[in-house]
């Protein structure tokens, strides 16, 4: 049975929220029962914001979880809140860029990403940090298909936002294409 919960985090104006939106959208886009959960303090830029996506075969009981199967923590803070809860035999993918100090308990997986670095350098766009991140977890672990992202973006940046597209699609090849090329990938 396919169940995978997602805990997403970091700073608001990160793309938090998006990257959650896109990965259920993704979800829903392969017929999956899918939850997305957004939670963020009032400061909104600036301030923590996470996010819980939950994609599963079966409806889905609760838009929480207290364990994660994999975790995406974009800075330091969302790592040290989060990183205890993820389940053994789980991920956390870092944003290295951001987050230098890291360990695990045993048997969970670490995948470091310099998104912010990759986004920057390789997008030439850094507000797309978050999507890199999500292209580099569809090469680590494959939660949803590579296509129904892209088609998942299609949906969502449509209209006004059309504009964004191409970059984010790039964004998403750039991830990708980092864990392809053996990424710095650690397990704990």
């Amino acid at each position: 049975m396919e169940h995978h919960e997602i805990l997403i985090g970091g700073f608001g104006g990160q793309g938090i929220l998006f990257l959650g939106r896109v990965l259920a959208t993704a979800g829903m886009v392969e017929g999956y029962e899918v939850s997305w959960f957004p939670s963020y303090g009032p400061e909104m830029r600036g301030g923590t914001a996470n996010c819980t996506v939950i994609i599963s075969e079966e409806k889905i009981g609760a838009t929480i979880t207290d364990h994660p199967h994999v975790l995406m923590a974009m800075n330091t803070p969302s790592f040290l809140r989060f990183a205890p809860l993820v389940r053994q035999n789980g991920l956390i993918m870092v944003n290295s860029s951001l987050v230098s100090e890291y360990s695990a308990s045993p048997g969970i997986e670490i995948l470091k990403v310099p998104a912010n670095e990759l986004a920057g350098k390789e997008v030439n766009a850094p507000e797309t940090t978050n999507i890199v991140m999500l292209g580099a977890l569809l090469a680590f672990k494959p939660v949803v298909k590579f296509e129904s992202v892209e088609e998942a973006l299609k949906l969502i940046l449509r209209g006004k936002k059309e504009v964004f597209l191409q970059l984010n699609l790039k964004a998403l090849q750039v991830g990708k294409h980092f864990v392809e090329q053996g990424g710095k990938i650690n397990a704990c």
